[in-house]
């Protein structure tokens, strides 16, 4: 059992909704967004001004990032079908100019595709189960994390499953969020384990076995994008708590991870350079 940081001595099983640290019955603080420790019950949320006319930035605004992010990937599988794809395949322009190939990097230095083609699907099977991982994941992460940082992890882990794709299926197309889902996994893990909740009576850690022995199991999934992002993700969330046991600023914690994604890209770089 996890003991408050603020009085050693007593063990608690609450940890402030905001930067996750536990926390005991005198050094909680009741929010709209659930306990709070001394120090970020204090802390004001910035509001930033937008142009004249009205508009807000994303983290003074009650928009998800998780809903944006699974809007996007269909708005892309609908261009998908209108570009020559196909319900249960994948195909059509956007999917050959788009996908993560590593010859398209090797040749033509099309690096964007270590992104893109994370909004991308084979099929609506494909985009089904990938949008309802990330929904699930991300309505348990994105309040944990704020917005910042749960952004950040996802691109973050989008690369670093793009990375552990040119690595160990360097001839294959890779299509689907399914790297930054294993991110959001791995990050969901750490997190847990951090609060002091059992990853194995929670269901992530079932989860995760779960999905690895589809992964290895059957053909046709990358291994790499899965093990790639699963492990950044890991990694990640070991950064943010490192960051917040530290007690440093909370935007620490994205530069980090925002670091391991740049460290994934050029490795993408150097693989086709």
């Amino acid at each position: 059992m996890p003991t408050c940081y603020r009085h050693p001595t007593r063990e608690t099983g609450v940890a402030c909704s905001n930067c996750g640290r536990p926390i005991c019955t005198d050094c909680m603080t009741p929010t709209p967004v659930g306990m709070r420790c001394p120090e970020c019950a204090k802390e004001k949320t910035r509001v930033q001004r937008g142009p004249v006319g009205g508009g807000a930035s994303l983290a003074s605004s009650g928009l998800s990032v998780t809903v944006i992010l699974l809007a996007a990937c269909v708005l892309v599988f609908v261009g998908e079908m209108a570009s020559g794809g196909q319900i249960g395949q994948a195909g059509g322009t956007l999917y050959q100019n788009f996908a993560l190939w590593r010859p398209a990097l090797e040749f033509n230095n099309e690096y964007y595709r270590m992104i893109t083609y994370g909004f991308l699907h084979s099929g609506f099977l494909h985009i089904l189960f990938n949008g309802w991982f990330i929904w699930v994941l991300g309505n348990m992460l994105e309040p944990a994390l704020g917005k910042l940082r749960f952004a950040v992890l996802y691109f973050a882990t989008l690369l670093t499953g793009a990375f552990g794709a040119l690595v160990m299926e360097p001839n294959a197309a890779t299509v689907g969020a399914s790297g930054a889902a294993f991110g959001l996994l791995g990050a969901a893990i750490v997190e847990a384990r951090a609060r002091g909740i059992d990853i194995w009576a929670s269901g992530l850690a079932p989860v995760a076995v779960i999905n690895f022995l589809f992964t290895f199991l059957f053909p046709g999934i990358s291994v790499g994008g899965h093990v790639g992002g699963f492990l950044g993700g890991l990694l990640i969330g070991f950064v943010f708590q490192q960051v917040d046991r530290a007690r440093l600023p909370y935007a620490l914690g994205a530069v980090g991870a925002g670091i391991v994604g740049l460290a994934a890209f050029a490795g993408g770089v150097a693989l086709a350079g």
